[in-house]
């Protein structure tokens, strides 16, 4: 009796030790991204190829990525926000230094794209996509040049402009304007650009976000301020729009793929990281989302007429005044209040 007892114990034993091994060798990669930001049949592929599984979610602003991450125990793996927020999460120790033996496929990107203020060297992040922000119209409805912010305040347009539901981008648009650094940390400058923007008010349709796509293939703008892909999105489609990179300067931004500093599976992270890097699935990728490639090799494998989009791949000369954000420090908090006080004016 106490042989058989010994035996199923044995049993039982052997088998709880070998389903918790197979349980502990199963990998889930936790990747939080954009939304609408990846061909998700890519995922699929990574799964197939290597046996990792994905758990994948999406967010809307950098801002609310970073609540997230900063509240704990969402144990993400690979992320992606943009340049300043980089910086940002860099100050504060989030984010794991990138071991570059583990990505052979970095030699992809272009050499352009390693010396960027924010992240030099490639040390906490990877280019994944890039691009502009301008202005787009319909060339049915504006009659004028479209070079210039100044068309945003021209009210001849009222009630036929959308500006961004966002603070940095907004603000960037009116800095510009009066020939300020989009990084300004002199209250004068940001008061001045927050009285523009009040000025501009009455002229606005509304300030949105990813609904602008919409509202302006149905007709109810003439301008919007948009990201390039979204503007080449909504171009791919309707002839009747156009795509302007204003004379002053704009933001010139960089969203980049990085690996928190609490992720508990970096090496499948580096894994995902160089898969991502691959031209064709980076060309998947690019021909999805529609934003621009730092992957030469991709670039390579994209249209001609693609490659010659002005606002997406710009050249040096129309880039001469763009800035790519910077993270304010403290100088945020100024910011935020200018924000504020202009949302709050009537």
């Amino acid at each position: 009796m106490k042989k058989n007892v010994l035996l199923v114990l044995i049993i039982i034993l052997s088998l709880s030790f070998l389903y918790g091994c197979s349980s502990n060798d199963e990998v889930v990669l936790n990747v939080y991204n954009w939304g609408d930001y990846i061909d998700e049949s890519v995922l699929d592929d990574f799964t197939n190829e290597t046996g990792i599984k994905i758990n994948y979610e999406t967010y809307p602003t950098n801002e609310d990525m970073l609540v997230k991450l900063t509240q704990g125990g969402s144990n993400y793996d690979v992320v992606f926000p943009s340049d300043y927020m980089i910086e940002k999460m860099k100050k504060e120790g989030m984010l794991s230094k990138l071991d570059k033996s583990l990505i052979p496929n970095l030699e992809n990107i272009d050499e352009n794209f390693s010396n960027l203020e924010f992240d030099k060297g490639y040390e906490y992040s990877v280019p994944y996509f890039w691009g502009t922000v301008g202005i787009l119209y319909n060339k049915n409805m504006v009659d004028d040049k479209v070079d210039s912010w100044d068309i945003l305040w021209d009210e001849k347009y009222k009630d036929q402009i959308l500006m961004m539901d966002s603070q940095r981008d907004t603000i960037m648009v009116a800095q510009k304007k009066l020939g300020y650094s989009m990084n300004s940390k002199n209250v004068e400058e940001l008061e001045k650009a927050k009285e523009l923007l009040i000025a501009q008010k009455p002229l606005v349709l509304a300030y949105v976000g990813d609904n602008v796509k919409d509202m302006m293939i149905q007709g109810e703008a003439a301008l919007a301020v948009v990201w390039s892909g979204e503007a080449y999105g909504v171009m791919s489609e309707h002839e009747e729009f156009g795509f302007a990179l204003p004379k002053e300067g704009s933001n010139y931004w960089f969203d980049n793929i990085v690996i928190p500093k609490d992720a508990k599976n970096k090496e499948a992270a580096h894994k995902f990281i160089n898969f991502l890097l691959d031209p064709e699935i980076g060309f998947r990728n690019t021909d999805y989302v529609g934003y621009s490639t730092p992957n030469k090799k991709t670039f390579e494998m994209l249209d001609d007429e693609v490659k010659a989009r002005k606002g997406a791949y710009p050249s040096d000369e129309l880039l001469e005044n763009f800035e790519v954000f910077l993270d304010p420090g403290d100088f945020i908090e100024e910011y935020n209040r200018v924000w504020t006080e202009f949302k709050a004016a009537n």
